[in-house]
């Protein structure tokens, strides 16, 4: 499964889409060529405590937009048409000036114990993660991270979805800039108040142990927790 990234980026962080823009995102994500699921994430109505709060609100809008290939995905991000709308914000003036980027990735799924959130359950929470990167040796930093980090973070009460993502090479004409963050990751929750009392539990704590056996690397991560609506094609 590949998955492609597009974040518009509000360094004041007080930009928010009325629902009306939230509809219009959701119809042109949906229309997509070859999309199997689109994902848009949107930033909390209310703050919640978590670990790292410091890293500010998290974008105005990202999107995760899920293809069965990368050849799927580069049609879509060559074709103009609705992406091209939708990466360059059209319709969506809250969205208007601020930096979009974007990347394509291969997705890394993991096990849970939790059934998956019911439909109509409420807006589920994901907390995204990223690692701009790059580390020292590519491929041992992500051996670790992948051996060990996904079996710690199983462990967080009643976490729903567990989503390492890992870099490609592609390519595009999207008018967008493109990133290549080292790694990026996602954990699904019912609501933000699971989430908080997730990250409040001694798993963090053992996140954090792992975390300094990482081998060596630069950029630091950032961690966003996001309301989370999926979109069918």
């Amino acid at each position: 499964m590949i998955s492609l990234f597009v974040a518009f980026s509000d360094p004041a962080g007080d930009r928010r889409l009325h629902p009306e823009e939230i509809a219009v995102a959701a119809e042109l994500a949906g229309s997509v060529p070859a999309l199997t699921e689109a994902l848009l994430f949107t930033p909390l109505e209310q703050s919640v405590d978590h670990p790292y709060k410091a890293d500010g609100a998290g974008p105005a809008l990202a999107l995760q937009l899920r293809f069965d290939d990368l050849f799927a995905c580069e049609a879509a991000m060559n074709g103009g048409g609705n992406l091209a709308s939708l990466v360059a914000g059209d319709g969506l003036p809250s969205l208007t000036g601020l930096e979009v980027t974007h990347q394509v990735m291969l997705t890394r799924a993991f096990p849970v114990d939790v059934a998956a959130h019911p439909e109509g359950a409420g807006i589920p929470c994901s907390y995204l993660v990223h690692y701009p990167g790059p580390a020292e040796d590519m491929n041992a930093w992500h051996l670790h991270y992948l051996e060990h980090h996904p079996a710690i973070m199983r462990t967080f009460p009643d976490v729903r979805q567990i989503e390492i993502y890992t870099r490609i090479d592609w390519v595009d004409r999207l008018p967008s800039r493109r990133v290549e963050h080292m790694q990026r990751n996602k954990l699904v929750f019912d609501s933000p108040a699971a989430l908080a009392r997730a990250l409040s539990s001694d798993v963090i704590a053992r996140m954090r142990a792992d975390f300094v056996q990482f081998p060596p690397f630069a950029g630091g991560n950032k961690h966003f927790p996001m309301l989370t609506r999926t979109v069918r094609p």
